[in-house]
């Protein structure tokens, strides 16, 4: 091969390093850098959403055979969810294991292991009063969503609670007990007294859910006896929606944060909610999507299925079953809206998990009921004999439901004889009680134990494997996402 001439190789040499380099503009001699994909994750929780409600959920809704989206994430493990001062732990220390990764008490909101759950004050109207945590009473623990903000990223917050209560408080409060949720509201608001500066001077980019009465005075209805209409001053900063409509009509292009109370309280039931007024949770979630996804350094977004649990405090299984489809529903329309611009998720972890079990069981040897739908009650039926298909017996003569609790409000004392006559008609109603092995006041079903499932998919999803503490979820969404 013969030699080149020298001042030909070095032109060689330089147009390689240029290339290597990047482009050169003709009038600019800056290096064009590479342009780096923003990093998303979607943090998806179904309170109360254990692994027999999971299982409730998909026959009522495909079946045996079929599978919620939740049952197709490639990356699977089961989460340990004990808290540090029970073994059966309620929403605010589970929650905040996984925002923070550390252990904490029950009650107590993203703060330090030693920090002292202490029951909040009454004034004589029934009201919670102020923040009596104590200034020595523990310290912040910063969360998910405030080391997404300190990194530039936009955050967001969506949920079918109150706003305020303990998951979505998790994300972006710092309290000794889940009750005060005057406190936790200010803890929102840009600018203002309580608010939390470490989600920096523009707070929190999305906030969807109700619970509006923390956010306005005694004076307007609410619950907060500082006199502050919290709403005008989100309202300053925010573009609000108060319903439905108002929702609809917000364009995300336009808009760069937005914030939606849509109820008093919770929002309603999915089985009861009025489209009209009330967004569904997959609807808020995508335009929750929308509007973060501009930020191109990107962005931290909770989704809590929150009144999963609620339904199975009062033991109302169809109202969980239903609530807990919306909460797939919701994870279906994120995912497809994250594979528009990111198709093999590359640079967006989505994370499904639950905070706690309940005591929901499946009883009996059932037969195989397919998914609930006009004239079949399915797995909200009574348990029915696999072969003969007759209505199975319990020892006093009586049916039984295929669903039950461990305890809660609706158990026959003494003999279910007087059951015998029970059928589907009455089992698959939507407020039908599920009957209880051990009776508890009504609403006070309680949380339960075991272990709850986590599906994972895109950015660093294969590193969610195994049987793993609520607290390690945290150190694999950190690492994933570069928090």
């Amino acid at each position: 091969m013969p030699k080149l001439p020298m001042r030909a190789m070095l032109g060689a040499c330089v147009a390689l390093a240029l290339a290597a380099c990047g482009e050169r503009n003709s009038s600019d001699t800056t290096v064009t850098p590479p342009t780096t994909a923003p990093k998303n994750v979607i943090f998806f929780l179904g309170d109360g959403m254990g692994m027999t409600t999971m299982t409730a959920a998909r026959i009522y809704s495909v079946g045996e055979d079929g599978d919620l989206t939740m049952d197709t994430l490639p990356e699977t493990a089961f989460v340990k969810t004990f808290s540090n001062d029970s073994q059966v732990t309620d929403s605010a220390p589970s929650m905040a294991a996984y925002m923070t990764g550390v252990k904490m008490n029950n009650e107590v909101i993203s703060m330090s292991s030693d920090t002292v759950a202490i029951d909040p004050g009454l004034d004589i109207n029934g009201n919670k009063l102020a923040n009596n945590c104590g200034s020595k009473n523990g310290a912040p623990v910063s969360t998910l969503l405030e080391l997404a903000k300190a990194k530039g990223w936009s955050a967001g917050v969506v949920t079918t609670t109150r706003i305020t209560h303990a998951t979505p408080a998790a994300t972006y409060s710092h309290i000794c007990h889940r009750d005060l949720e005057n406190d936790i509201a200010a803890a929102l608001v840009p600018g203002g007294a309580g608010y939390n500066s470490a989600l920096g001077t523009a707070g929190i980019d999305v906030i969807l859910g109700g619970g509006s009465q923390f956010f306005t005075p005694f004076a307007g209805g609410g619950k907060r006896s500082d006199g502050r209409d919290l709403i005008a001053e989100l309202k300053k900063s925010y573009t609000y929606a108060s319903n439905a409509a108002e929702f609809n009509a917000i364009d995300p292009a336009k808009v760069d944060r937005i914030a939606g109370l849509f109820t008093s309280s919770h929002m309603s039931y999915d089985l009861d909610r009025d489209p009209a007024k009330e967004p569904s949770l997959a609807d808020m979630t995508t335009k929750a999507m929308d509007v973060l996804s501009k930020n191109k350094k990107g962005y931290f977004l909770m989704v809590e299925g929150g009144r999963i649990d609620h339904a199975l405090h009062e033991t109302t299984a169809k109202k969980a079953l239903q609530d807990t489809v919306a909460f797939d529903n919701a994870i279906k329309a994120a995912i497809a809206k994250a594979k528009v611009t990111d198709p093999d998720l590359k640079n967006t972890l989505i994370v499904v998990t639950a905070d706690h079990d309940h005591t929901l069981v499946l009883n009996g040897y059932a037969k195989r009921t397919g998914k609930t739908a006009a004239g079949n009650a399915g797995v909200l039926g009574v348990v029915k004999n696999y072969v003969t298909g007759a209505v199975e017996k319990d020892a006093d003569g009586a049916p039984y439901t295929i669903i039950g609790f461990g305890n809660g409000e609706h158990r026959t004392q003494g003999s279910r004889a007087a059951n015998a006559s029970l059928d589907e008609s009455v089992t698959g109603a939507n407020t039908y009680h599920q009957e209880a092995a051990i009776r508890v006041g009504a609403g006070n079903e309680t949380h339960g134990g075991t272990d709850v499932f986590l599906g994972a998919i895109g950015m660093g999803s294969d590193t969610f494997l195994g049987t793993i503490d609520n607290t390690k979820v945290n150190s694999l969404v950190k690492a994933a996402a570069g928090l």
